[in-house]
Formats: structure tokens, sequence, C-alpha cells
């Protein structure tokens, strides 16, 4: 398989990178909304698994684009620029990626600053910890997970409209857009 996308195709690093994301996103989403319910003892180790897995989010943003600089996106599948509202579906995919880049790198500095304003440290992947730079705020606190928790859930319902129009894509246009991003031994079956 090519590593770098193709006009057609997306390559294993573009592929790689989206899957990997939404593991790591559907992780983190699972370890926020469950952390609270944990056993007493079990509740630090959902947190840093949660921690975790928003800097690798970070972490895999920072190669998304970097990896998006470096090698072209592939066409829009079949995009007839002629045709209204096929303008009007094509925008509204850019829309939604732009939204779901902007919540993938906002959620996890949200996430950030929340842990500062509890006056907590934030550990880096189990080899370093930066102090928080504020002293304990509760109010603030409060007010930063609010937003993070909302901004959260806005990412994964973003993401389930992405991977509802992927399968509209498959199962009613009938075009190649979902199986572009499956990996190339799927891409034979059919």
């Amino acid at each position: 398989m090519r590593l770098r996308n193709t006009n057609t195709d997306y390559g294993a690093v573009s592929q790689s990178l989206h899957w990997l994301t939404v593991v790591f996103v559907a992780l983190a989403w699972l370890s926020g909304i469950l952390g609270d319910e944990l056993p007493g003892g079990m509740r630090k180790s959902g947190l840093l698994v949660h921690i975790f897995t928003g800097l690798a989010i970070l972490v895999l943003m920072a190669a998304r684009m970097g990896w998006r600089a470096f090698d072209r996106m592939p066409l829009a599948e079949g995009a007839d620029r002629t045709s209204s509202v096929s303008r009007w579906v094509e925008l509204a995919g850019r829309m939604a990626h732009v939204g779901l880049y902007a919540l993938l790198i906002a959620v996890p500095v949200i996430g950030i600053v929340l842990q500062f304003a509890r006056g907590e440290a934030l550990p880096l992947f189990g080899l370093m910890e930066i102090t928080s730079p504020w002293q304990k705020d509760r109010a603030f606190a409060h007010n930063v997970k609010e937003l993070h928790e909302i901004a959260a859930h806005g990412l994964v319902v973003l993401a389930g409209l992405h991977g509802g129009a992927a399968l509209a894509h498959h199962w009613i246009f009938r075009d190649r857009t979902l199986v572009r991003m499956l990996p190339h031994f799927t891409k034979r079956a059919g």
C-alpha cells in the first residue's frame, strides 16, 4: 500500500492517522463519561487514561496537520462543480472537517486548562509533569469543566454526523467516499 495520497484515494499515513484519531477520541470520551462512575481507587487511573488519550489526540492532530501540509488531499468524490446542490454538499463537508479539526484541538486544550485550574500538574505520558501555572480555583475549574464537556459532546456529535455522511455516500450515493479511507485490502472486495 502506498504511503501518500493520490488524486482518488487516501494513502496509508492519512488512513492510519484518521483511524487512530477515531480510536483515541472514543477512548477519551468514554473515559471522561465513565471516569466519575469508577470506584474511588480507580478514578485516578481513569483520569490518567483520559489525560493520556487527550494528549495523544493533540499529538495526532499535529501529525495530521503536518502530513496534510506535505501531502495533497484526494479530490472530492464525484464532485460536480456545476451543480449547486453538489457545491453545497462539498461546502458542508469542508465546514464539517474544519469543525472537527477545531474541536479535536480545542477539547484537549480546554482539558489542559481544566487540569491547571484544579491546581494539578499535567502528566505527560508518564515521562514528566508540567506544574500548574495557577492556584486552584474551584469556580473557574467548574466553568472550564462545563465547557470541556460541551465541546467534547459536540465533537462526538459532529464525528457521528461525519460517519453518517460517509455511510450515506456509500449506501445512498453509491460513491467511493467511504472506501477511500479504508485499508487497501477492503477496497478489492466488492
